[in-house]
């Protein structure tokens, strides 16, 4: 719930630009390249083309079987707001993300091009040059819907050789982790493929929590495994609508437990329901990461340009409820928070609206942005650019060597412009723009 305290923590290092000016400039948008997705530094990824030599070439195999939704974890009552702020008109309506494209020829490229942070090795690409499963025998046609959800629900190091060209495959239906066939998940496309939700259901789900899955813990929403890595994919038209497992959200990728990290990934068009409170994560929605640890995101690009955003009821980008965030040269722009009347919703509304690119709620938490830019997103409510609510007033922003310019709309903005949050959480910023 938010809750103005008295004392105002506020660290500021190095060279920081701040503007506090009402209204975000018009324009100003800077464009990003279309095509492909760039390298990440230090990570071994494999190429498109040619079967990858010691793996199991997998080419169907076991269903995965429909989610039932299992335990649903505790929601955290953040981030009451007050009233008045800009109103944003949406666009593209209540659930469907409009104007964009359906493959991603000329799309924007991953990552934030002015992005130089240094990527940890924890934070790094894993190398899968021997892995578990190939999907496809290096057609094109091999590289089915049928092929990805089963093989993904094999778990391993998961792989695919499609052909040397670009290909998106559109998903009949959402892929599932298997929380038994861990610990370490890797789902590399190689910089060459885009799974689609086509516009009907999530594209992929993980829930340590949902008995469907297989528990492999007594303590569910709090254990080490699997440890889910995507990397040098896209997701489009992924979209959750009415898929209220664990509340919802997560229009491409939803997320409960274990761990999860996303390198050199692009996520476009990707819708979750319109209203809700605490629902959000057009493109991520992350729940009960193992130990507090945080979730990566590196050289990722959530939106990118005009008609590829993402958009739901919250964090038009990412959205979790008590977890750690550590997002590196990545980009977030186009993104919208279409929802009405904040967290707790205002009365006579059906809440959200917050969290333009990034919706963080809960309690003991941490938002590290490093090398990462946030632009042109819009919000109803709150927080354009972020949304960070603490209940219990214990988390805390870091950012460093980034640029947060030109979001749109809310209000709530006690410290920095475009980022809602209690006026006592500290935020340290570094050599950074927010203007």
């Amino acid at each position: 719930m938010r809750k103005l305290a008295s004392t105002l923590s506020l660290l500021v290092v190095g060279a920081v630009a701040v503007a506090c000016s009402g209204s975000p400039a018009s324009g100003g948008s800077t464009s990003v390249g279309g095509g492909g997705t760039a390298g990440v530094g230090g990570a071994s990824s494999i190429g498109g083309s040619g079967a990858a030599t010691g793996g199991k070439s997998s080419i169907g195999g076991t269903s995965a079987g429909a989610a039932t939704g299992g335990k649903s974890g505790s929601s955290a009552t953040g981030g009451k707001s007050g009233t008045g702020g800009a109103s944003v008109t949406s666009t593209g309506g209540a659930n469907v993300a409009t104007g964009g494209a359906t493959g991603t020829t000329g799309a924007p490229p991953a990552g934030n091009p002015d992005g130089n942070c240094a990527v940890p090795a924890a934070a790094q690409a894993a190398v899968t040059t021997n892995p578990t499963h190939v999907i496809g025998n290096g057609t094109p046609a091999s590289c089915t819907s049928a092929a990805v959800i089963s093989t993904i629900a094999l778990g391993g190091v998961i792989t695919f050789n499609c052909g040397s060209n670009p290909l998106t495959i559109t998903l009949t239906d959402t892929a599932k982790i298997y929380n038994n066939t861990g610990p370490e998940i890797v789902i590399d496309g190689g910089g060459l493929v885009t799974l689609s939700g086509g516009g009907q259901h999530r594209i992929l789900y993980m829930d340590t929590c949902d008995e469907s899955l297989v528990w492999t813990s007594s303590a569910c929403q709090n254990q080490d495994s699997p440890h889910l890595t995507l990397q040098n994919l896209t997701f489009i038209n992924g979209n959750s609508t009415g898929q209220l497992q664990e509340g919802g959200g997560g229009g491409a990728v939803l997320v409960r437990g274990g761990r999860v990290k996303v390198v050199n990934c692009r996520f476009f068009n990707n819708v979750c329901d319109s209203t809700g409170q605490d629902l959000g994560g057009a493109g991520l929605r992350v729940l009960s990461q193992y130990n507090g640890l945080p979730v990566y995101v590196v050289h990722s690009t959530f939106g990118g340009a005009s008609g590829y955003g993402n958009q739901c009821s919250n964090g038009g980008g990412i959205s979790s409820i008590g977890v750690s965030w550590t997002v590196i040269n990545s980009l977030f722009s186009y993104n919208s928070a279409i929802g009405n009347g904040g967290n707790p919703a205002d009365p006579g509304t059906p809440g959200g609206g917050s969290g333009g690119a990034i919706y963080n709620d809960g309690n003991t938490m941490t938002l590290t942005l490093c090398g990462t830019r946030i632009e042109q997103n819009q919000v109803k409510a709150y927080g354009s650019a972020i949304f960070f609510v603490s209940n219990d007033h214990t988390g805390n922003i870091v950012i460093d060597q980034s640029v947060i310019t030109n979001n749109i709309g809310g209000s709530w903005y006690p410290t920095y412009p475009q980022i809602s949050n209690h006026d006592d959480t500290p935020i340290t910023v570094t050599n950074s723009t927010i203007q």
